[in-house]
């Protein structure tokens, strides 16, 4: 009889998933100065880079943005139209991951009563744990809880995100597991948390720091309790203020506390250490509310992505240990661009401004009223769409296309607006134009609202200071997409690559099925 000898695959023991939140792609380039070897630059160095690689739908946000890196697909299939939304059967308000049926695991608060019910598709790491018979781990954790469940799914093991203010730990949801692991716990009470709440200073001189602004700008907002934008900060004198450990988020330390956390799941759950590929995510939020709070040009952001480059650094020597080079795969990417604060552009005389959208809310639903002679037609105005009422439509035999009309007329008009579309509509047109379709592949007809409109270019919604993202305009759109290890080839492309790629070309490289709702390809120049 004929013996079987099985061949030993050649992918990897191991795919590691980092998703930067709020990561433009020129940051790359902006930063890399000080960017030392070990961390942003390994990409660069051994592996491939997509250097024009962008999301192809609206409403660029984190919720869709990690949901369509996970699942190959845009938000008008996935479902993950926004952070939250309207929905239209309950009449409240809907977050992408909330979900009160299931408990929190690790902490006494809400905080972890919620789960992946929302995202209606598979992820490339849930079709991974099929093709492993689940064999293969899955493993996600963020300091924001969507975004370790929207990347890393369904049939996870387990996701981990931060409770912060008063709580300061790591917890889950009995969705993934009934328990904390005793690795999670122990990480929990080792105070390495507290350790964090320092003096937040530049990591490098801050006259070095010459790819920013000055410390100290009118664009910026600052922490409660701290007069100005300026370096240093007193992170244990201004937490009390500020939330508690909440704090840490808007600081460099949170992308390094989630890189101890990740550090230990790695090690504790031996992942990549047998011959079944596992999966891990990991989302640095820090990014994200850093960039939020100062704006793009601000130093506090370079310092951020500064010491990010050391954290990585740390991930990469950590798997190369445990599970040796050669035998994982890496992908970076991010979950959306963001904007520069519009002030700052205006004030260097480029096309930029504010949307006011309370008064634009108030003034619509005022002259709708006045105008068909009756009040509530509106249910909702929310992520720049509007619900109508259809129930009270239909009662008053009110003619629907005349509302939809004057609303869309009048959203038109109002200054800062750029186009506003019927969705009706929308989804019939057939027009060589970027942004319409973009518009219709992040509208889902069970989740998105009856008229939907777009800002100009460089403006955003009215706020004191700082800057935010969901456009679909590239400064939103163009992210990095960076692949390492086993199955890439060192490389780079500057042809369109887009975020719905990533998925199948993961899944190309562990030689599984796609999640179910992908509409990408396999990047085939990043393939061996």
């Amino acid at each position: 009889m004929a013996c079987y000898t099985p061949i030993k695959p050649s992918k990897p023991k191991l795919v590691v998933g980092i998703v930067v939140d709020q990561m433009r792609m020129d940051y790359l380039t902006r930063f890399e100065n000080h960017f030392g070897n070990g961390g942003f630059k390994r990409f660069y160095n051994q592996g491939f880079v997509a250097k024009n690689h962008h999301f192809d739908y609206a409403q660029t946000k984190t919720g869709p943005g990690h949901a369509s890196i996970s699942t190959g697909t845009p938000p008008a299939v996935h479902g993950i139209i926004a952070n939250d939304w309207f929905d239209k059967i309950s009449g409240e308000e809907q977050y992408c991951v909330g979900d009160d049926s299931y408990q929190s695991i690790g902490t006494l608060t809400n905080n972890g009563e919620k789960a992946p019910t929302q995202l209606l598709v598979s992820t490339f790491s849930d079709e991974n744990r099929l093709a492993t018979q689940s064999r293969g781990k899955a493993i996600g954790v963020s300091f924001k809880d969507r975004g370790a469940i929207l990347s890393i799914g369904h049939a996870a093991n387990g996701a981990y995100w931060f409770s912060g203010k008063n709580d300061g730990k790591f917890v889950s949801s009995s969705f993934y597991i009934n328990t904390l692991p005793q690795w999670a716990a122990d990480f929990n009470t080792s105070k390495q948390i507290d350790t964090y709440l320092t003096t937040w200073d530049t990591y490098y001189p801050i006259e070095t720091y010459v790819e920013s602004g000055p410390d100290n700008t009118p664009y910026e907002t600052t922490f409660k309790g701290k007069e100005t934008p300026t370096f240093p900060y007193d992170l244990a004198e201004l937490a009390p203020e500020n939330n508690g450990y909440d704090i840490l988020e808007e600081t460099p330390f949170g992308n390094s506390l989630i890189t101890d956390f990740t550090l230990a799941a790695l090690e504790a759950e031996a992942l990549g250490t047998d011959n079944d590929a596992d999966v891990l995510m990991v989302s640095y939020s820090s990014t994200d509310y850093v960039g939020h709070a100062f704006g793009i040009n601000a130093k506090e952001v370079q310092d951020t992505y500064v010491r990010l480059d050391l954290d990585l650094a740390r991930l990469f020597a950590a798997l190369d240990k445990q599970v040796g080079k050669g035998n994982y795969t890496v992908f970076l990417t991010s979950d959306h661009g963001v904007a520069h604060v519009p002030k700052y552009l205006m004030d260097n005389k480029i096309p930029a401004g504010y949307f006011k959208e309370k008064d634009f809310v108030k003034e619509l639903k005022t002259h709708t009223s006045a105008y068909f002679d009756t009040g509530g037609l509106i249910r909702d105005i929310s992520n720049n769409e509007i619900f109508l009422n259809h129930d009270k439509i239909t009662t008053e035999r009110l003619d629907i296309n005349k509302i939809k009309s004057y609303i869309t007329s009048f959203t038109m008009s109002f200054e800062g607006v750029a186009m506003a579309y019927d969705t009706t509509e929308l989804l019939k047109m057939n027009e060589n134009n970027a942004i319409i379709e973009r518009l219709q592949r992040g509208f889902h007809p069970k989740r998105s609202g009856d008229i939907v409109f777009v800002l100009q270019p460089g403006f955003i919604e009215t706020r004191k200071k700082g800057t935010t993202h969901g456009s679909a305009y590239i400064y939103d759109t163009h992210v990095p997409l960076m692949l390492y290890g086993q199955g890439v080839r060192k490389g780079t492309t500057f042809e369109r690559t887009n975020i719905t790629d990533i998925a199948p070309t993961i899944c190309a490289i562990l030689g599984i099925s796609n999640p179910t709702g992908t509409i990408g390809n396999p990047i085939k120049e990043a393939l061996k």
